[in-house]
């Protein structure tokens, strides 16, 4: 595939890469600025000329992978006979400039109950660069009519119906953050509990009162949840503070609360693209 297909390949399954871009070339080079190529982990697509340029750069990048560098690199490579290679001479004689853009991968939220405030949600979190899965058991909640304020965004967007839900939380990649907001309390508790028999999670956030999750720790702990996985759930959800009860007013607080937890995590103050 392509350099672009690789990008949207590297989206789909998401996982990072880095894209390289010759971006001057002085005198003569194996290819013209513009040429690109995308480097992932284990394998690279596209060419920027081969040889020991390109070697050096697919090293650079997994370097830049491997240790988790968010920002952008320029290098510049003289290709001559005096040049100091690594994997072999390429002695055209010009002069190329490139650049080394990490592409992070996207982060995964998946909210379980698509009602009044998990549609207002996921409204504003369907602006975002993640990969965003809208969970509910009921009929009809996911339809698409009354998801295409959501699904016309930037996320994108992973919709599950599914009677059992607990299911769909079982599935969800490693590092996914959860927000459980379903109709039904019932639901809820079945949800926090398949959380919590995951230790590979981002985040989990459960709506509600702290009436209620003190009712649901001590429930918790009679399935056999110790204090310390419990810390990893956090009840209420949302900035505290915000005037007013409405389904935006809540999903606002909860959108906000989870951007400083992405941002935490990153160690960036904005989401990549």
């Amino acid at each position: 595939m392509d350099w672009l297909d690789a990008l949207q390949h590297l989206r789909a399954e998401g996982a990072p890469g880095v894209l390289v871009t010759v971006t001057e070339v002085r005198g003569h080079a194996p290819r013209e600025a513009g040429a690109k190529m995308v480097v992932a982990g284990t394998v690279a697509w596209d060419t920027v000329g081969g040889g020991n340029l390109e070697a050096t750069l697919v090293e650079r990048a997994r370097t830049m992978l491997r240790t988790g560098v968010t920002s952008p690199e320029t290098l510049t490579f003289s290709l001559n006979e005096h040049a100091a290679v690594e994997h072999g001479r390429q002695c055209c004689g010009g002069v190329v400039t490139v650049l080394l853009e990490p592409q992070g991968a996207r982060p995964a939220v998946a909210v379980f109950g698509v009602g009044h405030v998990g549609h207002e949600l996921a409204r504003l979190l369907s602006r975002l660069p993640l990969h965003l899965h809208l969970v509910d058991s009921r009929d009809g909640q996911l339809d698409p009519a009354r998801l295409a304020d959501v699904t016309d965004g930037t996320a994108q967007v992973h919709l599950h119906h599914s009677p059992a839900p607990e299911n769909v939380l079982a599935g969800l990649p490693a590092g996914a953050h959860v927000l459980i907001m379903s109709h039904d309390h019932a639901e809820d508790f079945i949800l926090c509990d398949a959380a919590l028999r995951r230790d590979d999670l981002g985040s989990v956030g459960l709506i509600g009162s702290r009436a209620k999750w003190t009712r649901f720790r001590a429930r918790l702990r009679e399935e056999g949840h110790g204090d310390a996985a419990l810390e990893r759930i956090t009840c209420p959800i949302g900035l505290p503070g915000l005037p007013g009860k409405a389904p935006a007013v809540i999903a606002i607080g909860v959108a906000a609360e989870l951007l400083q937890e992405l941002s935490t995590r990153s160690g960036s103050g904005s989401l990549s693209s």
